[in-house]
């Protein structure tokens, strides 16, 4: 830039002298001086207007040739006109790659813009949305009008209440028949990524499953209710040969395993195909961990130490037989795995992040490997003494299914060989405090 500015002042005293030299030459060398520094001046207001024009038309076109500092800036325009092309040309490029490559996925990618206007997707999304050309611009909500992605998307967007980090399922727009998975993930101001995922065979494959285990679960209950009062008949009666004892004993204790099996199943069953939203009782929390801990007592036939520490009186709002599902089966569990004569603590606290009940025993404990999957059905730790305590190897299965519909989640902390802690963690929103019920 100062070579520039040096090279034009250096014209300018040029033209300036070899005018003022020929005005000498005639006698009127201010009036020279001054021609020749109007003509200067028009001259580069010439090739100022010439560059204005060719700014003002979109830069078609090569810039306009000329020399001095508006030829060097023209020029400078000119290499980065070529520079801007190239670089378009390559974003170009890697777009239509970009389209490509997305266009061959069987997954939806939906791109929008400007709070969730569509801007751009592939093939796939276009099908199972029922997207047309001329939709572009328009809100996905006016095609997903499904209440669930509306919260979802602007949760995800704008940060408006709790943003779920699972996708939303939810049928096809206009087609009842298919089940897709959408998510939202936001990038940049207010431009997100939806991806969309047909999931109907697995949604069908899921719901056959749930059929059959229920179908199966309710059949089995009356034969196994029959077997059990002949067995009860035989045993009471005093008739039942004396070698025939050992073998009835076996028979009930199977039959009181298995009807204990088919009634997990059928609740496991009921969780999955009811509504997800819990019920709205208003479950005192003392009252319930007195219950539990009764029941726990009774089923440890005062072999443990059961104590209850409540640090608050309040109530859950949610379904009163599921919390009592979720809080008897951990109890039951620390009496199942815990030495004769070991403490076990019943504890309900609160904090910032909700209420914790929780429950600790000193039994076998659980190596870290195994944690991840214990709410998995029929995962057991150690499958002959779950069998021996009389386990389903159902029970967290089911809390993890109750804690689901209530909003809450279950942490696991455990040591090998000095005992387990299971927390239930309830949204500040699903408590009530006692002094404010």
């Amino acid at each position: 830039m100062l070579d520039r500015s040096i090279g034009e002042f250096s014209r300018f005293i040029v033209i300036a002298l070899g005018t003022t030299i020929l005005g000498f030459s005639s006698g009127h060398w201010w009036m020279s001086l001054c021609v020749g520094l109007v003509v200067y001046l028009c001259w580069l207001l010439w090739q100022q207007n010439q560059f204005d024009r060719w700014l003002s038309n979109g830069r078609r076109g090569p810039a306009p040739t000329s020399f001095g500092v508006w030829g060097d800036i023209s020029d400078d325009f000119y290499r980065m006109q070529r520079r801007h092309r190239k670089e378009k040309q390559k974003l170009n490029s890697m777009l239509r790659r970009v389209q490509d490559s997305t266009s061959a996925l069987r997954e939806g990618i939906v791109a929008l813009e400007d709070e969730g206007n569509l801007a751009w997707w592939n093939p796939a999304a276009g099908q199972m949305l029922r997207l047309q050309a001329d939709d572009a611009g328009q809100p996905l909500v006016n095609f997903v009008r499904d209440p669930r992605f509306v919260e979802h998307m602007y949760n995800r967007m704008f940060g408006r209440g709790r943003p779920s980090l699972e996708p939303i399922t939810l049928p096809a727009p206009g087609d009842d028949s298919r089940i897709l998975t959408m998510e939202v993930t936001r990038f940049g101001q207010d431009e997100a990524l939806v991806i969309v995922r047909d999931v109907t065979r697995l949604h069908n494959l899921e719901q056959m499953r749930r059929d059959f285990v229920a179908n199966v679960s309710h059949e089995l209950r009356t034969p196994l209710t029959v077997i059990a009062g002949y067995l009860e008949t035989l045993q009471m009666s005093g008739q039942a040969p004396r070698n025939w004892e050992r073998p009835l004993s076996q028979m009930s204790e199977q039959t009181v395993r298995m009807t204990g099996l088919v009634n997990d199943l059928l609740l496991l069953a009921r969780l999955e195909t009811s509504e997800r939203e819990s019920g709205r009782d208003r479950v005192s929390v003392r009252q319930l961990m007195e219950q539990v801990a009764a029941e726990a007592r009774s089923l440890s036939g005062e072999r443990h130490e059961i104590t209850v520490v409540c640090d608050e009186e309040c109530t859950i709002t949610g379904s009163a037989s599921e919390l009592h599902s979720a809080f008897a089966n951990l109890a039951f569990n620390a009496v199942k795995y815990s030495p004769d004569g070991g403490p076990i603590e019943l504890r309900w606290r609160r904090d910032a992040a909700g209420g914790h009940f929780s429950v600790k025993d000193c039994g076998i404990g659980i190596d870290p490997v195994h944690i991840p999957r214990l709410t998995e059905r029929f995962y057991r730790v150690d499958a002959g003494r779950s069998r021996e305590s009389g386990g389903t190897g159902l029970g967290l299965a089911i809390v993890k299914h109750v804690l689901l519909r209530h909003g809450a989640n279950l942490s696991v902390t455990s040591v090998p060989g000095r005992g387990s802690t299971f927390t239930l963690n309830f949204p500040t929103q699903k408590l009530t405090l006692a002094n404010s019920a």
